[in-house]
Parts: structure tokens; sequence; C-alpha cells
């Protein structure tokens, strides 16, 4: 079954999650393979194919190994592959994904801002935050994969 096209049918809404997008990828002091390794494990929690494909591209630009990268699902066994900020960032994106089971324990919370403090910490939230829309726009209009067969 087709699709609406959202961008087409809501620019102006298309617009507006694209700013927050454009915020959390060029407004804060986070490192981009930082943003994009948050975007990554975001969008495999929430099954989002078309994002899955596009941050795995961007982090792999970025440098990132693909040993590493297939590796990201399963992070918490290959911890020692991920510096402290990386698997800070990675718990918190799965605590803030998954807000209806966790509700984003004190326990959480309080681990994550000692490793970012509390402004980049609103700005790692905002980043799932916008994620989380995007895979949902994504998944709801069937955004296909850029991979080919």
């Amino acid at each position: 079954m087709q699709r609406a096209n959202w961008f087409a049918v809501s620019p102006e809404g298309a617009k507006a999650v694209g700013s927050l997008h454009h915020f959390v990828t060029t407004g804060t002091s986070l490192p981009s393979l930082l943003v994009h390794l948050v975007f990554l494990r975001v969008s495999q929690l929430n099954g989002c194919a078309h994002c899955i494909d596009i941050h795995t591209r961007d982090l792999i630009k970025e440098g990132m190994s693909v040993e590493k990268i297939v590796l990201v699902p399963v992070w918490h066994e290959a911890a020692y592959l991920f510096t402290e900020q990386e698997r800070a960032a990675l718990a918190w994106s799965e605590e803030v994904t998954r807000v209806s089971e966790t509700h984003a324990s004190d326990e959480a919370y309080a681990a994550a801002e000692a490793v970012f403090g509390e402004k980049d910490l609103v700005d790692l939230t905002l980043t799932i935050a916008a994620m989380n829309a995007i895979n949902r726009m994504g998944i709801s209009f069937r955004l296909k994969p850029r991979a080919k067969a």
C-alpha cells in the first residue's frame, strides 16, 4: 500500500521536525559522531530501516569502524569498544526511547548527568527525542532505506 509523502502533505510539519533535527546536529556541543551513534541506536530500538541505513552510513563517514557499528545493538556485551561518553549516551538513549517502561529512572538520569552535565544532557535528550519523532514518521509512512540488494 502506498502511503502519503508526509514531507509534501505537511511541509510545515516537516519543517518543524527538520528544525529540531538541524538544532541537534549543528546547534549543540555534542560531537557529531555521538549524535549519529544515538540516532542509530534509537532507530534500531524503534525498528526504522530508513534511519538505520542513513545513520550507519553517517557513522562510517565519521570514521567509525564497521566492526564497532555492527555491535551497537549489543553494546553492553562489547562495552570495552565504546568510550564512557558513548556508553552513557547509549544507555540514556535506551532509557528515554523506552520511557513508557523505564519512566526515565532517577538512577539512569544520575548516571547520564554525571557524564554529560546538565546542558549536554538536555541536548542529548533533545537528540533522542528528535530521532524518536523522525522514526515514527519514517515507519508510519514507510520511508525506504537506500540500501540495494
